[in-house]
């Protein structure tokens, strides 16, 4: 009997590290790292302190084309209460020359970061498939994700959340418009 209770003790010192190592780990700060119109890098980290609208798009995407002008009217009306919009296009390389063009017909105002990847959408927890929505809070953190087209109202909602008291219980951290 002593022999199975020093076995079972030793197996579970033996399974303490591996449960440590497996636990969830305390959420970090998105990060991003792209580039912008000039080809400069840009980085997500350089908007802590501020609330983000985080949109991943591409000029192809029919439903991005539907969505952007509601991102571009609302960051006109939002921007002066501090938040800033930021649109990532996912156009591969050879696509990019056309981002100018989209920038232009659609009067986007805010900054437009290219060179995303399916790789980025899925290290942030947003799916496989453009568009899709982050809502950041002022350490970085993602409080909120749209995957698919947003509505107006879902947008509204999650701003004045976070521009509020916060008291009120969060919108849906997740929504899947698909």
């Amino acid at each position: 009997m002593l022999n199975r209770v020093a076995t079972v003790a030793v197996a579970i010192c033996a399974a303490i590290p591996l449960l440590v190592a497996g636990a969830p780990k305390k959420d970090a700060p998105a990060e991003l790292n792209l580039t912008d119109m000039d080809g400069k890098r840009v980085h997500l980290k350089d908007y802590r302190g501020k609330i983000v609208v985080l949109n991943f798009w591409a000029t192809w995407c029919g439903p991005c084309k539907e969505e952007m002008p509601m991102f571009v009217a609302t960051e006109k009306e939002w921007a002066a209460k501090g938040i800033v919009f930021i649109g990532a296009s996912l156009d591969e390389r050879a696509g990019q020359k056309v981002i100018p063009e989209f920038v232009k017909k659609f009067q986007i105002d805010f900054p437009i970061w290219k060179g995303a990847t399916a790789d980025d959408l899925g290290r942030l927890g947003m799916g496989e498939a453009v568009p899709a929505t982050a809502f950041l809070d002022e350490q970085g953190m993602i409080f909120a994700r749209v995957q698919g087209e947003i509505k107006k109202e879902e947008l509204t909602e999650r701003l004045k959340w976070i521009t509020g008291d916060r008291k009120d219980p969060a919108p849906n951290p997740l929504l899947r418009n698909l």
